[in-house]
């Protein structure tokens, strides 16, 4: 398969001329690229890949990202979901340079505000002659489709229309009936050049009849408005997903009609699951509003559908959005299915979790989202006189401490000894050894006298084990579980060296002191 050759960033460095073959090199403008997502639900993993790629190649070349809603379904449509794109898209780091909340130069930015603009276009076909209004009633195109699916044919409109005179459909119009507007496929198909797919072309004609324009309540079609919006908005680039390849000849026939020049398109492919199947809004794990929720960061996210797709020399390393900007390349986009595998999103996100806490400033957003997750995570439990000094210095801590044995931060929420001081009771000390308190009394003593410097995990290790080893008749692990008991409420969890570097000297003395206090309480 031939693929047209990569454009040398010098020679697109201001812009270029577009033709439905290879690219060229003449000035004329510079690349503008469009997300224009229906509104029909939530965004998903494949709509913010979508998003991404179209970003990553305007900024490359410094282009604009502009994004476009198309609610001409209007049977479809979820309410909130233009909300939830523009803020997925905004959280994600790639907010438009224009779309309906931030304005431009092309608006409006909602297709069912523009249906006055379909309405003049369409009347520009309808006069050329390649288009024509149908009459036929849903009830004879059900005939059809039942019709051609007992012969075991592909169901098509049978062009009747196409035939009506000008006198006929005037007087159809004149009575009131109802019409749709359709386009005039012809066997003039020509090959097109995608940037991922190469040289390629779809005989639309053969396989389905005249396609509607617009439908008889005078909203477009998908391919109509698509094809009008992308000339009137001067997209220069159409990336998409590749279930639209087949239909591209077709737009190209719509361009041609209109005597326009086509953008040039790149078809990305199908992101499936591990398994092989295809992603399903069913599964209901696909959604990015799931993975914001479960702590996953954005770039980590965007990384993710990089990584188990295309467009790098490297898939594997960590790269925030600048990176993948510099680095993306579409000659390196394959026409393979790209897999997901949520294991390598843990592993990513743990990598920027790491990457972020060399940067100052990085790390100070870190600390403060960490923060945030703490307190939704914990609730109204974060407010008692329990919980610890959440404060800078300590997080930090804990994250540099933790980096390399989480996924995401709401990991660090599940040790609960970290933020609250747990709830203690003598039966459950007794429970652990009858030597408890002669325990928590000489690690307590120890502590005293122990500098703060010395308060890490090396010389700790070698305190505890001196300490345990001058208290007779303990039998395994009871030394253990009873000071972890003390600063956590659990016996069972990390590393009791571990437990006491990250709550530091002041603290564990603290908790060491509360649990002796029962015992002198009873």
């Amino acid at each position: 398969m031939h693929r047209p050759q990569a454009i040398p960033w010098l020679a697109y460095q201001a812009s270029r001329c577009y033709t439905t073959s290879s690219p060229c090199y003449c000035v004329k403008q510079s690349v503008r690229v469009r997300f224009a997502p229906s509104p029909t639900g939530m965004m998903h993993l494949g709509g913010l890949r979508t998003a991404l790629y179209n970003y990553i190649y305007a900024k490359s070349f410094g282009g604009k990202f502009i994004l476009r809603i198309e609610d001409t379904d209007q049977g479809r449509l979820v309410e909130g979901a233009v909300d939830n794109i523009e803020q997925t898209i905004t959280w994600a780091g790639m907010p438009p340079d224009e779309g309906p909340s931030v304005g431009g130069s092309y608006g409006p930015y909602v297709q069912s505000k523009r249906l006055h603009i379909y309405n003049e276009n369409i009347n520009i076909l309808l006069q050329n002659g390649t288009a024509y209004r149908c009459f036929c009633s849903p009830q004879r195109l059900n005939l059809l489709r039942k019709e051609a699916l007992r012969h075991r044919q592909v169901p098509r409109y049978d062009n009747r229309c196409r035939s009506l005179s000008e006198d006929q459909v005037q007087r159809k119009m004149n009575a009131g009936e109802m019409y749709v507007v359709r386009f005039k496929l012809n066997e003039e198909v020509e090959y097109f050049e995608d940037l991922v797919y190469g040289r390629t072309k779809h005989e639309t004609h053969t396989i389905e009849g005249d396609p509607v324009l617009l439908k008889s309540d005078k909203f477009p079609t998908y391919h109509f408005a698509n094809v009008v919006d992308d000339h009137l908005m001067n997209i220069t680039h159409v990336l998409r997903g590749m279930e639209w390849l087949t239909s591209t000849s077709k737009h190209l026939l719509i361009y041609k009609a209109f005597e326009w020049t086509p953008p040039t398109f790149a078809h990305l492919p199908l992101l499936m699951n591990k398994d092989g199947s295809k992603l399903s809004k069913r599964q209901g794990d696909i959604f990015v509003e799931k993975f914001k929720d479960s702590g996953f960061l954005p770039e980590a996210l965007l990384n993710f559908i990089t990584s188990c797709g295309s467009g790098y020399q490297d898939n594997k390393s960590i790269k925030d959005l600048n990176e993948l900007i510099k680095q993306f390349s579409i000659d390196k986009v394959t026409t393979h299915s790209a897999t997901l595998d949520m294991e390598q999103l843990l592993r990513i996100n743990r990598g920027h979790i790491c990457q972020k806490l060399i940067d100052d400033k990085e790390q100070h957003n870190l600390i403060k989202e960490l923060k945030a997750v703490i307190h939704k995570k914990l609730g109204n439990r974060i407010s008692t006189s329990q919980v610890l000094n959440l404060n800078e210095d300590y997080l930090l801590k804990v994250l540099q401490f933790r980096k390399d044995h989480i996924s995401k931060l709401e990991d660090l929420v599940a040790d609960e000894y970290m933020w609250i001081q747990p709830n203690l009771s003598l039966h459950h000390f007794t429970n652990v050894s009858r030597e408890a308190e002669k325990i928590i009394s000489m690690v307590e003593a120890d502590f005293q006298c122990c500098d703060k410097e010395l308060f890490r995990e090396d010389e700790l290790a070698k305190r505890l084990k001196s300490i345990s080893q001058r208290i007779a008749n303990l039998k395994p692990g009871e030394f253990w579980k009873t000071l972890r008991f003390a600063l956590s409420g659990i016996t069972d969890g990390p590393s009791l060296k571990e437990m006491f570097t990250i709550l530091g000297k002041e603290e564990s003395l603290r908790r060491l002191q509360a649990a002796a206090a029962l015992f002198k309480d009873s």
